[in-house]
């Protein structure tokens, strides 16, 4: 098994950054695809981006790429998400979550999630 601890949330303005974190136990990091998933009030959860074991590929929804990065130090054992040009839309709990052996984009795909993270942008 594997856990995972999200941090760096925050309240920022339109337009600004934040890198978001996700720290991952064990030594065994490097055997899952990573992904970074985020849910408003009232809304279903909604894939942001993933990164597969080795970091080699990545993947971004629509509306995000281009703003956001996803990267992982696997000797850190520890997944970021730097997320530029905030907009109020980006309004959500962020998620990090391990998938073993493929980088999936969907939330059942997904083996463990994080607790979350909030990350509130004000206009």
């Amino acid at each position: 098994q594997v856990q995972l601890v999200e941090s760096g949330g925050g309240l920022v303005q339109a337009g600004d950054s934040l890198r978001l974190s996700c720290a991952a136990s064990g030594r065994t990091f490097s055997n899952y695809a990573m992904g970074w998933f985020r849910q408003a009030p009232g809304k279903e959860r909604e894939f942001v981006t993933a990164i597969s074991r080795n970091g080699g590929s990545t993947y971004y929804a629509d509306s995000v790429k281009g703003r956001f990065t996803i990267s992982r130090d696997n000797a850190k054992n520890t997944v970021y998400l730097q997320m530029n040009s905030l907009e109020p839309e980006d309004t959500a709990v962020y998620y990090c979550a391990a998938a073993l052996g493929s980088t999936p984009r969907y939330t059942t795909q997904y083996d463990y999630w994080g607790q979350g993270t909030q990350v509130t942008v004000s206009s």
